[in-house]
């Protein structure tokens, strides 16, 4: 437990107590007759899912329901979460892109304050998103992107912006998939963007591994033959007080010898970019920045 997981678990609880909204429970949704644990973080799971409580402005709430409407094969999301824990990294991913994904022009924005280079304009923003889960033309894993910026391109390409987004997270160590080692060489070895020395530092156990995996399913989508994918980014976003994900960022970044595809930031900075309608703005700071 973290000195920032901790701040983050009651100021979670203060907005729900500001906002009025009822305490949910461990488990999200317990059975009649089982003791259940108030979670102040939490609110209860059909309430949440009734009321949408825990997306801060209805355009998030509605990228969230049409989300939720669909289903990409081999997608795992949990529903739960989404709707009940007000520390969702993927609650925040909407919170924070759902207003942009309503306005393409200010997701466009954003894209070209972060990368001036970026060709085309966005036309669409997904959530919870890969190009193909489980398919060795990708990377032949379940990863996915919490967010991902569609640019369309003059020749008719496009391309991608793939966001991770974290708040609660802290350092976890774990193993790749020793069965999918050959695809994930594979594609880190054609990119030309590690250093000779990352694939033995992110093979095996470490606490880059996610960061590693999810820039791979990037550039999986840039070394594809058929052509459609043609320039991409992938880009960390993390609150500034979570000192484990901005060393985690920081020390994944030291692994490229071309960090052209790599990008990490804050949700300060995105929050400051001008991008975001301002009336979201205001309701973000006050639901996630600590005080």
């Amino acid at each position: 437990m973290t000195a920032f997981r901790q701040r983050a678990r009651l100021h979670q609880a203060q907005w729900r107590e500001r906002e009025g909204y009822p305490i949910g429970s461990q488990p999200y949704a317990p059975r009649p007759g089982v003791d259940a644990r108030p979670v102040g973080s939490r609110i209860p799971l059909g309430y949440g899912r009734d009321t949408g409580a825990n997306f801060v402005t209805a355009a998030a709430l509605e990228a969230v329901r049409a989300r939720t409407a669909i289903v990409e094969p081999e997608q795992s999301i949990d529903h739960q979460r989404l709707w009940a824990d007000l520390l969702s990294s993927e609650g925040l991913a909407f919170n924070l892109f759902g207003d942009l994904a309503a306005d393409p022009s200010r997701a466009d924005r954003l894209v070209h304050g972060w990368f001036a280079d970026a060709p085309g304009r966005v036309m669409e923003v997904r959530f919870l998103h890969s190009p193909g889960r489980l398919e060795e033309q990708w990377l032949n894993s379940l990863r996915q992107f919490d967010a991902a910026f569609v640019l369309s391109r003059e020749d008719g390409s496009h391309g991608i912006v793939a966001i991770d987004v974290t708040y609660h997270e802290r350092l976890k160590a774990e193993t790749p998939k020793p069965q999918n080692l050959w695809r994930n060489r594979e594609v880190h070895e054609r990119s030309s963007a590690f250093r000779p020395e990352a694939f033995e530092r992110v093979k095996g156990r470490s606490d880059l591994w996610s960061p590693w995996l999810e820039h791979l399913l990037l550039l999986s989508m840039l070394q594809h033959p058929g052509g459609a994918w043609t320039w991409g980014r992938y880009v960390t976003v993390h609150a500034a007080g979570n000192v484990d994900m901005a060393d985690r960022s920081d020390r994944y970044g030291r692994l490229l010898a071309d960090a052209t595809t790599f990008r990490s930031t804050t949700l300060e900075e995105v929050l400051g970019s001008g991008a975001l309608p301002s009336p979201a703005v205001r309701a973000l700071q006050d639901r996630y920045l600590l005080r």
